[in-house]
C-alpha cells in the first residue's frame, strides 16, 4: 500500500495537550490537488479544529489550504504555525538564515520565520469596525462594554474573570451561522498575569464550538488593543481550557497612513504524533 505522512501539532505551546492542536498533510508535488470533498473527509476524520494540506509550490514557497471538520477557512493560524513545525522539525526544510517559509493561501502570501524554536507568522491585520449584534448573540452572552466586527465578532469585557466565567449559551447560539467567522471575547489581562489581553473564540453551528487558540481571531485582536494600550508589542493568552501564549506585533507598513496592515504572531510548536495513512493520490 501507498502511504502517505500525517501530523498532529499542539501549536502556540510548547506542551503536550495544550495549545490549539492541528494536523497537517504534506501533498505531492506533482500531483493535482485532490477534491474540495475529499479533504473535507480527511478534516472530518481527523476531528481536530484545523487540518492543513500543503504542497511545494516553487522556489520556497508552498501552497496552503485549512479545512475545519465543517468547511475550509480563509485564514489559520495556528495551523500555518504547524505547517512550519513540521516542515522545519520533520521535513528538513528550515529556511536559510534571514529567510521565510512562504505559503500561496486564499489570504495572499503569508510568511514564518524561525528562530530557535519560535516561529513567527506574518498575517493580514483585520482591525474592527463598530457593529451591532445579532439578538442571538446578545442573548447569549453578558452585555459586552463593546462591540465590533471584522470577520469575527468582537465583544469587550472589562476583567479577564469574565472571560473566564463565559458560559455561552449554545442552544441560542446555534440558531444562527457567521460562516466562516465566529464570536471573540476579550479583556485585558489581569494584573500581575504578564499579558496584556486574554480571549476566548466560538464558533455557532460548528463541530468544535469553542476553537482553544485561534491566530486568525488575533488578527482582529492585535490592532484592537494596540489601539486602546497605545502600544503595538503586546503579550496575549487564549484562555480556553487547553490555553495558549502568543506574542504580538502590530507592523504598520511605509505608506500605509494610519491603518495597520500586519499582525506578527510568534508561538511554539510541539509534536504530539506522526503516522501515515493511505495516499490520497492512488
Amino acid at each position: 500500500m501507498i502511504t502517505q505522512s500525517i501530523y498532529l501539532i499542539n501549536a502556540f505551546t510548547s506542551r503536550i495537550f495544550h495549545g490549539n492542536p492541528a494536523a497537517v498533510m504534506p501533498l505531492p508535488a506533482e500531483s493535482d490537488w485532490p477534491s474540495d470533498a475529499l479533504l473535507q473527509q480527511i478534516a472530518a476524520e481527523n476531528a481536530v479544529p484545523e487540518t492543513a494540506f500543503f504542497r511545494f509550490q516553487n522556489v520556497d514557497q508552498y501552497e496552503l489550504r485549512w479545512f475545519t471538520p465543517d468547511i475550509e477557512m480563509d485564514l489559520c493560524g495556528h495551523a500555518t504555525l504547524a505547517t512550519a513545525h513540521v516542515l522545519t522539525r520533520h521535513l528538513n526544510s528550515a529556511p536559510a538564515a534571514g529567510q521565510s517559509i512562504r505559503f500561496s493561501t486564499k489570504s495572499g502570501e503569508l510568511r514564518v520565520t524561525v528562530t530557535g524554536d519560535i516561529y513567527e507568522l506574518d498575517l493580514p491585520a483585520r482591525p474592527p469596525v463598530p457593529a451591532e449584534l445579532p439578538a442571538e448573540v446578545l442573548a447569549a452572552f453578558p452585555p459586552p462594554l463593546t462591540v465590533g466586527r471584522a470577520r469575527d465578532y468582537v465583544l469587550e469585557y472589562a476583567t479577564e474573570a469574565e472571560i473566564h466565567a463565559l458560559r455561552p449559551n449554545r442552544a441560542i447560539l446555534d440558531r444562527i451561522n457567521v460562516d466562516p467567522g465566529g464570536i471573540i471575547c476579550t479583556a485585558p489581562g489581569a494584573p500581575g498575569s504578564g499579558v496584556d489581553f486574554v480571549s476566548r473564540f466560538f464558533t455557532p453551528q460548528s463541530t468544535i464550538f469553542e476553537d482553544p487558540v485561534t491566530g486568525s481571531a488575533h488578527c482582529t485582536l492585535v490592532p484592537f488593543w494596540a489601539e486602546k494600550l497605545g502600544r503595538t508589542t503586546l503579550e496575549a493568552r487564549q484562555v480556553s481550557a487547553r490555553g495558549g501564549e502568543l506574542g504580538c506585533t502590530l507592523v504598520r507598513l511605509p505608506g500605509s497612513g494610519a491603518s495597520p496592515d500586519r499582525v506578527h504572531l510568534r508561538g511554539q510548536a510541539v509534536t504530539y504524533l506522526q503516522g501515515e495513512i493511505p495516499s490520497l493520490t492512488q
